[in-house]
């Protein structure tokens, strides 16, 4: 994800060079957006790690951490606002590039993969559990007269 979004991020930076007046008020803006975002994907991982290690209560965990993200960028968009220290839609725009980093995660997932000579695991087959003599037969005799 964070490689996605510095992607992103770049993208917008190039884009904004060739449109923007202000470049440092831009650049400033935008690349704090996007360290948010950043520290935003760090945050919903563990959060999603810790949830789903606790079984029953998972869904309050991951609601928990899903309000804590929303509260401190609203509340972040709140203070850039009132301050003008860097543009409100710019820093926005910056942490939705984590939204586009998950639609380019599978292209960046396989680039990550090439660039390191990896390969994903391939997960090992289930064992058939609960399956009677007679099923295991019809498999075994259907397979035969292929």
């Amino acid at each position: 994800m964070q490689t996605g979004i510095l992607f992103v991020g770049i993208v917008c930076q190039a884009v904004g060079a060739f449109f923007v007046e202000r470049q440092v008020y831009y650049a400033k803006s935008l690349w704090f957006g996007i360290f948010m975002a950043i520290a935003a994907s760090v945050h919903m991982y563990r959060t999603l790690d810790r949830g789903l290690d606790c079984g029953a209560d998972a869904s309050k965990i991951i609601f928990r951490g899903y309000l804590f993200r929303y509260a401190f960028l609203v509340f972040v968009l709140a203070v850039v606002m009132v301050t003008e220290v860097m543009n409100p839609l710019v820093v926005f725009m910056g942490y939705m590039s984590l939204k586009v980093a998950a639609f380019l995660q599978p292209f960046t997932h396989k680039l990550c993969n090439g660039f390191f000579h990896e390969t994903d695991p391939v997960p090992a087959p289930l064992p058939e559990e609960g399956a009677s003599g007679g099923e295991q037969a019809s498999r075994e005799v259907s397979e035969e007269s292929l």
